[in-house]
């Protein structure tokens, strides 16, 4: 069992599961299909499931159980995932026992057990497992002990869900690029289409996706855009979700507008001058686009961004790794310590609900210690003062 890319004639791409005699398998491949298509989700995202799921099917082919009802062993299956390598077995190959370091870490397991459910409860509606097993895979308990605010106005029975099967991850956070390191990377940069990506990223808070995905239509960089039919104000991108033939992908499902600074359009006037001196007026609408190496002209793909910044950092002498998703972190955090609320952060990084902005708030250490210093005396708070 393993994942396996499909291109169909349109272009379109999803992952879906394919058995040891290279057959399709029908019933995850229909779940896949679905999640790309009617639910239009991200061709990473069916990658992802994919993978697990093929695990899933290997774990129940090896161990003779039928992958309808086996949820209820899920806990024997996290046991096969933490300590069974990954790829087919080989003679001699050690599996990790007590004190060893796991084959899967609890994120990865959890990822996991996602797509297993997922894939579990399609099948329950396509009447292709039996409903027991929900009841296996989530669990469902009234809303009597919850606050009373949180309970139905009626006053008629309230039910809420939670999975049966999930690891407590290790607290793991992930670090803004400083400003002293995107300095220095931008000091790195051997051309302005280079450097033009470091400040979508770190001015902007762009994603990789997004900023390769983007349009020269979607940069509006004028004062005044109803020139071109845009009613809004001032220098901005539009971050659109589309489908392209660089597979680049906005996570975010809405599109939106994003305000740009000088220090932006600066950048991207020198890179069009350079753009046009290597491909000259021709070309593709994608603003980002290979101008050193085979297919010139052709659309950045994101991994490239990947490959970009481990260059930067090894010419910039940075003493860590400094990937593109720790300059959007690092946009967040400079955005909040200029005074920024939670609407206007959850605005600028397209995030749907308030929750998602939370990874990316990075207080710097100042502004912890100011918030304290803020805090009045007990002096301050008595009136005639303490005695």
């Amino acid at each position: 069992m393993r994942a396996f890319p499909v291109t169909l004639p349109s272009g379109s791409r999803y992952w879906t599961v394919i058995d040891d005699e290279l057959q399709v398998v029908s019933v995850a491949d229909r779940w896949l299909r679905h999640l790309r298509f009617a639910r239009s989700r991200a061709e990473s995202t069916t990658k992802a499931h994919a993978g697990g799921v093929a695990l899933y099917l290997r774990w129940c082919a090896r161990t003779g159980r039928d992958w309808r009802t086996a949820a209820q062993e899920l806990g024997l299956f996290i046991v096969w995932l933490r300590h069974t390598p990954a790829g087919p077995p080989r003679p001699g190959r050690a599996i990790p026992g007590p004190g060893g370091t796991p084959a899967r870490r609890e994120r990865r397991i959890n990822g996991v057990l996602t797509a297993v459910r997922g894939l579990l409860a399609f099948a329950v509606s396509a009447n292709e497992a039996p409903s027991a097993v929900l009841g296996q895979i989530y669990e469902v308990a009234d809303a009597r002990d919850l606050p009373s605010e949180m309970q139905a106005e009626d006053g008629g029975p309230a039910f809420r869900i939670g999975v049966q099967h999930r690891l407590q991850e290790p607290q793991r956070e992930v670090d803004r690029a400083s400003d002293e390191e995107i300095v220095a990377m931008f000091r790195a940069c051997r051309s302005a289409r280079d450097r033009l990506v470091v400040l979508l990223l770190a001015r902007v808070g762009l994603r990789r996706g997004q900023a390769t995905g983007l349009h020269r239509s979607d940069c509006h960089l004028l004062m005044d855009s109803r020139s071109l039919g845009c009613a809004v104000e001032g220098a901005h991108v539009h971050v659109v979700r589309r489908e392209n033939v660089n597979r680049a992908w906005s996570k975010s499902r809405k599109s939106w507008v994003q305000p740009v600074d000088f220090l932006l359009v600066q950048a991207y006037d020198q890179y069009i001058d350079e753009r046009h001196e290597r491909l000259g007026a021709a070309g593709t609408d994608f603003l980002l686009v290979n101008l050193f190496r085979d297919p010139v002209g052709s659309p950045m793909r994101p991994d490239a961004l990947n490959e970009l910044f481990k260059a930067l950092g090894r010419r910039a002498g940075l003493s860590r790794p400094v990937t593109p998703h720790m300059l959007r972190h690092a946009m967040a955090g400079n955005v909040t310590d200029a005074g920024a609320g939670m609407d206007v952060l959850q605005s600028l990084l397209g995030q749907d609900h308030p929750s998602s902005v939370r990874p990316y708030l990075h207080p710097s250490d100042l502004r912890v210690r100011e918030a304290v210093n803020r805090v009045p005396s007990p002096r301050e708070l008595t009136a005639g003062g303490l005695r």
